[in-house]
């Protein structure tokens, strides 16, 4: 991760680790086996099942028996709203073609209501960091319903109470919310062309770019 990231990062993580955990997202699910985050800066949905991996003694841990089929066709594992994949993928798709075009090597993460990723891509020639942050812009703009940009100036001018930062997120200009039919259904964050003033609005321009392409149903 860049210096100027890290650094930024390490002061935001640090604001939301104090914060007491939000209400406005429902409690993350376990997964059958008792799958849960690895720590509160865990993105929604990077449960991890224990076992396959290792402990901390560097033992790899069994699978359990199955009792029976994991998955039983019961239905979806997930019914939340937010943009479908084809939508999902095309804002994500255009917001990396935008930024492309002027000249900047991003992430983008498009993100359900409910704070799990339902795309997420990382431009030709940008490292894999960038989708991880634009995730955790996304889950900004998310909580507070606006822009991430916005949240972050609302928030350092105390117009916004600290506590709705969690340790997932990352309060910096970049991601927009999506609204359908009047609902706040996701968010699109992007990463990497931080150029701008106020710093993100790079990104925020792409990430508008990315939620025009999605269609006249977004807003």
């Amino acid at each position: 991760m860049r210096p100027l990231f890290r650094g930024l990062m390490a002061g935001v993580l640090a604001v939301g680790l104090a914060a007491p955990v939000l209400a406005q997202l429902p409690p993350r699910k376990l997964g059958p086996f008792g799958d849960k985050p690895a720590g509160p800066q865990s993105l929604p949905g990077d449960n991890l099942p224990p076992f396959n991996m290792l402990d901390a003694k560097g033992n790899l841990i069994p699978m359990p028996a199955l009792k029976g089929p994991l998955h039983k066709g019961e239905g979806p594992e997930s019914t939340a709203p937010g943009p479908n994949l084809e939508e999902s993928v095309r804002m994500a798709t255009a917001a990396v073609k935008d930024c492309q075009a002027k000249g900047a090597h991003v992430g983008v993460a498009v993100i359900d209501s409910v704070g799990e990723a339902r795309a997420a891509l990382t431009a030709d020639t940008s490292d894999g960091s960038h989708i991880f942050v634009a995730h955790r812009k996304a889950l900004t703009a998310l909580v507070f319903g606006t822009t991430s940009l916005k949240a972050n100036q609302d928030v350092w001018a105390g117009k916004a109470p600290k506590s709705k930062v969690t340790a997932d997120m990352f309060v910096m200009g970049g991601a927009v919310p999506i609204h359908r039919d009047g609902k706040l259904i996701g968010a699109i964050g992007v990463s990497g062309a931080a150029g701008g003033s106020p710093p993100g609005k790079g990104d925020e321009d792409c990430a508008y770019a990315g939620l025009r392409a999605g269609g006249p149903q977004f807003k």
